[in-house]
């Protein structure tokens, strides 16, 4: 989406219409001419402090000719090099580098992707021994669109292994390690975010590539012939499909992978995939993952319904997940705190009884894999359109679209004099693409939310889209900008704590 083709929200609503984190990709790619070339660069949207800290732009959009034009296009995930390097890459398929030392930008490469729908460059990550290897891995969607067993249209999105050689990727030096088959008749949600835990092990985020908008706001699961693509029942609660899903694998050295141990499925489990760590996704954006605790963190933007329906199931809510083993988190049939959809049958418009979140069932002919499921999981924490009780920290204005962050742990001999301070040490960081917050969780001994409390809340962000912790202790943040698509304000930042 981009969160656009990003996150799936397309505000539809005069009525109440709502940004679809369809991804702030998809929507940015349907609203091309919302924003164009300027004579002038655009005015900073706020102030660039906030007590002791400081905003820092490392890349923005600039002139070409004379005009502001939107030179950091649709930017998605960063990695941050334990030398300062920032790599970045674009939706377009465009990877970039900012060097610390000249403090300017430059093309590392161009591999091609299929932009359409909200698929494209979807993440990017550096291996954990990038620092003599120069690896960096891309999960992008080949731009071949072919057709499946049922003539419809297909493609693959792959996470590939490139190496840096001086200040080019290059590109024969890729090393395929995943890929995900993806329906493309209809958006959406393809997630894309990569991320490594600390015993190398590769996290990839996949969403239930599902068509949202014709489910009025509830569980897309219409078992229609023909309607494969509005029924997340085929992907999300599919054990034997990468689709709604977290997959965890080991690259290898020479390029290939294996599985680790304790993903949700023995290899060999008949009616499943042995990749699949975390199952019941939507549109898992983006990752994070504490290697001391080793729980994996990401945001789950929910379905649109403003309110419960007996016959059909809950109000739509927004979801920060916590998994620290491998687990079912219950999309399409249960949200937030495991509060149950009902099963509804599309053609007849009859419902029935609601899922059970202790013993889901997966009897969608949709469905390839085994259908008896693990048990659900309920969210870390959650919150729907209106204002929440439960975590009022989170309440404002302007949609939902919740991501998790990294985080974050004092270390007193780390030598940054722009580290934060000891006082988030033990923190998880959040944020809002659509309500422009950072909230810092604030972590006890058990994992546990001691403390919810607003980061740099006199500071502007223009739609936070992706946030990693640096080598200098530092938060490193892509803005995606003020508009859905062709932004004049797509920023690069560096958090730096001042001591003032």
């Amino acid at each position: 989406m981009t969160p656009g083709e990003i996150f799936e929200r397309t505000f539809k609503n005069s009525v109440k219409m709502r940004a679809a984190f369809i991804c702030p990709a998809v929507v940015a790619s349907l609203f091309v001419n919302l924003a164009t070339a300027a004579d002038h660069p655009p005015l900073p949207s706020g102030p660039q402090t906030d007590g002791p800290f400081r905003k820092t732009v490392l890349d923005s959009d600039q002139p070409t000719n004379g005009k502001w034009e939107d030179t950091v296009k649709d930017p998605m995930e960063l990695a941050v090099a334990p030398d300062g390097r920032v790599f970045y890459a674009q939706r377009d398929g465009t990877i970039k580098m900012w060097k610390p030392e000249a403090k300017t930008t430059i093309v590392i490469g161009r591999i091609p992707v299929f932009s359409g729908l909200e698929e494209g460059m979807l993440g990017l990550t550096l291996d954990p021994d990038f620092a003599k290897n120069g690896w960096i891995y891309l999960n992008h969607s080949l731009p071949e669109t072919t057709t499946d067993a049922n003539g419809k249209k297909a493609g693959i999105i792959r996470v590939s292994r490139y190496a840096l050689v001086g200040d080019s990727l290059d590109l024969d030096s890729e090393k395929r390690l995943l890929d995900t088959a993806v329906q493309r008749e209809q958006c959406c949600h393809v997630g894309g975010s990569l991320a490594f835990d600390a015993q190398g092990n590769l996290y990839v985020s996949v969403g239930d590539n599902t068509n949202p908008f014709e489910s009025d706001g509830y569980a897309p699961i219409d078992e229609r012939p023909g309607r494969s693509p509005w029924d997340a029942q085929k992907s999300a609660s599919n054990p034997n499909d990468l689709r709604g899903k977290i997959n965890r694998i080991h690259p290898e050295p020479d390029g290939t992978r294996t599985i680790p141990k304790g993903n949700l499925f023995p290899a060999g489990t008949t009616g499943t995939r042995p990749e699949i760590y975390v199952m019941g996704c939507r549109n898992p954006f983006r990752l994070s993952i504490d290697k001391k605790t080793g729980c994996l963190y990401w945001g789950e933007v929910g379905p649109d319904a403003g309110g419960p329906n007996p016959n059909r199931g809950p109000a739509g809510f927004d979801e920060i997940n916590q998994a620290r083993q491998a687990g079912n988190f219950g999309w399409p049939y249960f949200i937030a705190d495991n509060k149950p959809y009902v099963k509804y049958d599309f053609a007849t418009k009859i419902f029935g009884a609601p899922f059970n979140p202790f013993h889901p069932v997966n009897h969608s002919p949709n469905n390839t894999g085994a259908k008896d499921l693990p048990t659900a999981q309920p969210a870390f924490l959650y919150y729907p359109y209106g204002p929440s009780t439960k975590f009022p920290v989170v309440n404002a204005g302007g949609g939902r679209t919740a991501i998790a962050g990294p985080v974050y742990y004092f270390e007193p001999n780390l030598k940054s004099e722009r580290k934060l301070p000891k006082e988030f040490d033990h923190t998880l960081f959040i944020y809002e693409w659509s309500r422009n917050w950072i909230i810092a969780v604030h972590l006890d001994a058990n994992e546990q939310i001691a403390k919810m409390e607003r980061f740099c809340d006199h500071m502007t962000f223009k739609r936070p889209m992706d946030m990693e912790l640096g080598p200098d202790g530092c938060l490193y943040i892509i803005e995606f900008g003020t508009a859905w698509g062709n932004n004049l304000d797509s920023q690069i930042v560096r958090i730096e704590y001042t001591g003032h």
